[in-house]
């Protein structure tokens, strides 16, 4: 479907109307359910745990990704340590300061019977958002993605990395979002400091895209420069729908 008009980044009057307040994410990266229960874990933290969050002030979006086995056969690039990652949960805050009460929540939500036990963590970061690009055929702009029904989202995880904003002129690449992982205290996060994480934000079916990333990904790392960690496509998760999208 080709939509209508102008896309936003190229009207100063929209972009006048607010550019949005996201700057910081929180992304948890854990592994497939021990026992199997991801379709049951999915259905938990979509209906009670993550819709709570957003009493939280400072929490101005979320976005929940799953791996599927036809995902994983279709990443580009990996390593021992992110490997296991089949399930990717990320919170967009305002600000930093909104991370200690995102903590508090979470323990007055276990204290009242309301967890369960999380999944097993591979890695958490902290990150501050750098860059934001909308492919124009979608009009949107770059930021209100965090907002926009994506199909799916590939995940580039990457050391000596600058933004991979030309990804957007791929077919299924509605947009890109990069962000730089901060120092933070170890009881909080465990990314080192200075990994960029890229969000690919797309319109076409994660296996589909992740297959026409691959000849560009391939020549964003020819130079041995840029040393990706994870490069791999994610499904969101579908409503009441909780075991369409599993590992």
């Amino acid at each position: 479907m080709q939509l209508p008009g102008t896309p936003s980044d190229e009207v100063a009057d929209v972009l006048a109307a607010g550019r949005g307040d996201i700057t910081t994410m929180f992304i948890s990266m854990a592994t497939r359910h021990p026992d199997g229960r991801d379709a049951e874990y999915l259905q938990w933290h979509t209906l009670d745990h993550r819709p709570e969050q957003h009493r939280l002030t400072a929490l101005r979006a979320s976005l929940r990704l799953v791996s599927t086995p036809a995902c994983r056969n279709a990443r580009a690039a990996s390593n021992d340590r992110f490997d296991p990652v089949d399930h990717v949960m990320s919170y967009f805050f305002s600000d930093t300061d909104g991370l200690a009460a995102f903590n508090q929540l979470s323990t007055a939500l276990g204290g009242a019977g309301r967890k369960l036990p999380l999944l097993p963590a591979v890695e958490r970061g902290v990150y501050t958002v750098r860059t934001k690009v909308a492919a124009p055929r979608v009009k949107i702009g770059a930021d209100v993605l965090p907002w926009w029904p994506a199909r799916g989202v590939y995940v580039l995880l990457e050391t000596n990395a600058p933004a991979p904003a030309d990804l957007i002129d791929v077919d299924g690449v509605a947009g890109v979002w990069s962000a730089l992982s901060l120092p933070v205290d170890a009881s909080l996060a465990s990314a080192p400091a200075d990994q960029t994480i890229s969000y690919c934000f797309l319109d076409e079916d994660p296996v589909v895209a992740a297959k026409r990333l691959q000849p560009a990904l391939e020549k964003r790392w020819s130079e041995g420069i840029i040393k990706p960690l994870l490069a791999a496509p994610f499904h969101t998760v579908v409503p009441h729908e909780w075991d369409r999208y599993v590992p």
